[in-house]
């Protein structure tokens, strides 16, 4: 049973950096999509950035233009993916959670059949 755990979330200052983990306990990383997904209360759920890793290798990586030169998604290759939020603003205040999906799945239209329960993360100005 693959269990997505994301932690690094808390608050900042606008300007300030915070970087998330995202850790699929149980599982081993082959041939899978990454994602970061947002969501404010109210509001529909954004895609922040993807990552494609293949054979451990970073294959594909897709950012928000909301996010771009900000934020940095990167993996371990083994089982945990990064988000290094840079420059934060505000807006990024939201709740954040990773997904994954099952092995083969694609990054440019992913279908993502695995959750974590979320990180809040609160930015201050």
């Amino acid at each position: 049973q693959v269990r997505l755990v994301e932690s690094g979330g808390g608050s900042a200052q606008a300007g300030g950096s915070l970087r998330l983990s995202c850790v699929a306990s149980g599982y081993t990383f082959s041939s899978n999509c990454v994602g970061w997904y947002r969501q404010v209360p109210g509001k529909e759920r954004e895609g922040v950035a993807r990552i494609y890793v293949g054979g451990g290798v970073t294959r594909y990586t897709w950012y928000a233009d909301s996010v771009k030169g900000r934020f940095t998604i990167s993996h371990n290759a083994r089982n945990t993916v990064y988000l290094q939020m840079n420059s934060l603003k505000a807006e990024d205040t939201a709740m954040y959670f990773c997904a994954l999906t099952r092995a083969g799945g694609n990054c440019q239209e992913p279908v993502f059949d695995y959750w974590g329960q979320g990180t809040q993360v609160t930015v201050s100005s």
